[in-house]
């Protein structure tokens, strides 16, 4: 539970039909093998304490007096589980027989949630037997001395993490027009369960799984889907076990259908409460809390994290999202240049990895267009720290684009400049670097008046964040079109273009896709890149991983680093994660001046640094309490 981590977990047991006993049995098995597991909340499914295909025996005192006995044999045998547990059962009320969860902990019935939406049609006929509960449904029980409430509107809160707040619905529930789920999420429910007995047909299973995930994403909550399995009457019916657990519209787990026992990941519940803060369309109402005690523990991180968040994790995808991703930039800039009346467009091309995705925006959109790609001029501006194999690339690739070509030889004009301010060559500090950024802006945007044109800034969101970028320098352009586009990303669109476009295009985007980072501003050595970007301020793959994560979900430097050494282990060791967060921290919060100033540039993704978007901070703003805790790591 700490950092927020709540290991949950479906459970599906064998079980026999009107058996109790031997059902409770095997629900008792698997809550100890979920209690050694470190599971804080496990669910099982809709009626299986009786079996959901008990028919008529269901208007039997006899089965209803032994789901009672057993549920309280439960309690009793899991009062040393400091586990939530959650355990479908059939539940009278004088005349009126509801379909239930009950929530225990610690031997204690906190509390019993009916379900709401009964199905009558084709295969189902629970109106036979159980009454709909609705917002009236106030019912309460006493059972060998506890006492608990029958009620719909029930969220069970944890006393030390708030955050822990948990509800459920069952079966039907979830595939209404309005599940009940919206509401108790609303209501501040952060997971929810759904005890199902889901019968499985052709096809059912995909668009099971899809409406799990969505209803987890429309309620921005943790949704454990929990299904009835083997022992079920097979009469008509065959049930598949088919356990989901997802998280904000992510699928984090699930089993394998025709299975029995557990699926196990974990809800970060903070992710969430914080997302629903972002989000402030996402209204809470209201409903009663009843409160638990539960000792806040480790808790051992199975869910997947991806390496690189900002690339999609399944590959089949990855040619679709980096079509839509060019496409939405090309768009972007293509609107600009129509509403400007640009008749050309610069692009400073370094022979590097940014560069190169610039011109390959500004290609689409000219298309796009149905403009002459000679309108797009591609400058090459070689000065003190520029290789060959850069110098090359950048003119290979314009050419192959068909695009309209300049070299302008920068070195004259720096060295001139730096005899009108008394800089020494020989001193290569940040004045010798930037001297040389400043005046290729200078060098664009002086081209651009010339021709009628706007020019395309190069810059990155990772660089962005970290302030790579010298002030008016590369950081200016006229619009931006990478400025949301963190460098993992950069890779992987500039390797989509490659393949599509094959041929010379795509050789010499190989190369540039081999090229070290490296802003070139210093001098070569032996003919080679002697200043590597990632030897200075750190790889990229670590700092856009603590990018996505301090500014999409706010996670403090103690949770970023706990995930980042989960998701590089055997990549990078703590010392080496700790240095670099601590580099990016720090570079964060100093380097904002340069955000507050950005050129206009088109949102792609969820994370962006426009100060008129997604990111308004002071550049004043002081870093003590994020240093603080990464000193602490």
């Amino acid at each position: 539970m700490k950092d927020g981590f709540i290991k949950v977990a479906a459970a599906t047991p064998e079980i026999h039909v009107a058996d109790c006993a031997f059902n409770a049995d095997n629900i008792l098995a698997l809550c100890r093998e979920a209690n050694e597991k470190g599971v804080q909340a496990v669910c099982f499914p809709e009626l299986c304490l009786t079996g959901y295909t008990c028919s008529d025996l269901f208007l039997h005192n006899i089965l209803l007096d032994g789901a009672k006995q057993q549920l309280l044999r439960i309690a009793g045998e899991t009062a040393e589980m400091d586990m939530l547990i959650v355990v479908g059962l059939p539940v009278r009320v004088g005349g009126t027989l509801y379909n239930c969860a009950a929530f225990l902990h610690k031997g204690n019935i906190l509390g019993m949630i009916p379900k709401r939406n009964i199905p009558n049609y084709t295969e189902f006929y629970e109106l036979r037997h159980f009454t709909e509960a609705d917002d009236d449904t106030e019912e309460y029980l006493e059972w060998d001395g506890q006492e608990f409430c029958i009620d719909p509107n029930q969220i069970f809160c944890c006393t030390d993490l708030p955050d822990f707040a948990v509800s459920a619905e069952i079966c039907e529930d979830l595939w209404v027009p309005n599940p009940p789920s919206s509401d108790l999420a609303c209501a501040g429910a952060t997971i929810l369960f759904n005890l199902s007995a889901s019968d499985e047909i052709i096809g059912k299973a995909a668009y099971r799984r899809n409406l799990v995930c969505m209803q987890s994403g429309r309620g921005l909550c943790g949704y454990i889907y929990c299904d009835a399995g083997q022992g079920e009457s097979s009469t008509d019916l065959v049930f598949a076990a088919h356990n989901i657990i997802a998280e904000n519209g992510t699928l984090l787990a699930q089993s394998p259908r025709f299975a029995t026992g557990l699926t196990i990941s974990e809800i970060d519940v903070t992710r969430l409460t914080y997302e629903r803060r972002r989000q402030n369309t996402f209204r809470e109402g209201y409903v009663s809390r009843v409160w638990f005690d539960m000792e806040l523990r480790e808790t051992e991180l199975t869910r997947p994290i991806a390496q690189t968040p900002f690339v999609p994790s399944d590959k089949g995808d990855l040619a679709a999202r980096c079509e839509e991703i060019l496409t939405l930039q090309a768009t972007g800039l293509a609107t600009r240049v129509r509403h400007a009346h640009a008749k050309t467009a610069v692009v400073g091309l370094s022979g590097g990895l940014d560069s190169a995705l610039a011109l390959i925006v500004t290609v689409h959109a000219f298309d796009l267009l149905g403009r002459d790609r000679r309108d797009i001029i591609a400058v090459t501006m070689p000065c003190f720290g520029t290789t060959s194999r850069t110098k090359n690339n950048a003119l290979t690739l314009a050419a192959a684009y068909g695009t309209t070509c300049k070299t302008i030889e920068i070195g004259a004009s720096v060295t001139q400049h730096f005899i009108d301010i008394g800089h020494d060559m020989e001193d290569h500090s940040v004045t010798f670097e930037n001297g040389q950024a400043r005046e290729r802006t200078q060098v664009l945007m002086d081209l651009a008046n010339k021709t009628g044109g706007m020019v395309i800034g190069t810059g990155d969101l990772s660089e962005l964040a970290l302030g790579w970028a010298t002030y008016n320098g590369d950081h200016m352009s006229m619009y931006g079109v990478n400025s949301s586009i963190p460098k993992t990303l950069v890779r992987y669109l500039t390797a989509y273009e490659a393949d599509r476009a094959g041929g010379e295009t795509g050789r010499v985007l190989r190369d540039v896709l081999a090229t070290p980072v490296s802003p070139e501003l210093l001098p070569p050595k032996d003919g080679e890149i002697s200043q590597k970007t990632e030897e200075l301020v750190g790889p990229y793959e670590l700092h856009d991983f603590f990018l996505y994560y301090l500014l999409r979900f706010g996670m403090e430097p103690k949770k970023i680093f706990r995930m980042a050494k989960q998701a590089f282990a055997g990549v990078y060791d703590d010392a080496t994660i700790k240095k670099w967060l601590t580099t990016f921290v720090r570079r964060f919060f100093i380097q904002q001046f340069k955000r507050s100033c950005l050129p206009d540039g088109p949102k792609v993704g969820t994370v962006t640094l426009s100060p008129r978007g997604d990111w308004r901070m002071p550049s004043d703003a002081v870093s003590a309490l994020w240093m603080e805790q990464c000193e602490q790591l």
